[in-house]
């Protein structure tokens, strides 16, 4: 499983709330808190799309 380049980090942001992306190493995708989403990072490359994210609580 490739891992997210963290400089990524620094520019990307929820495509729902426009609110900051924490990194989630553990489950491997990028969770906001506004927005209340998970966004899974396959071969390395965020899937920046509502329709792939998954809600958290």
């Amino acid at each position: 499983m490739a891992k997210l380049n963290k400089n990524l980090l620094n520019i990307l942001v929820c495509p729902v709330s426009k609110g900051k992306l924490v990194y989630d190493e553990e489950n491997n995708e990028l969770i906001c808190e506004e927005s209340k989403l998970a966004y899974p990072i396959i071969d390395g490359i965020p899937a920046m799309l509502k329709e792939k994210a998954r809600k958290i609580s």
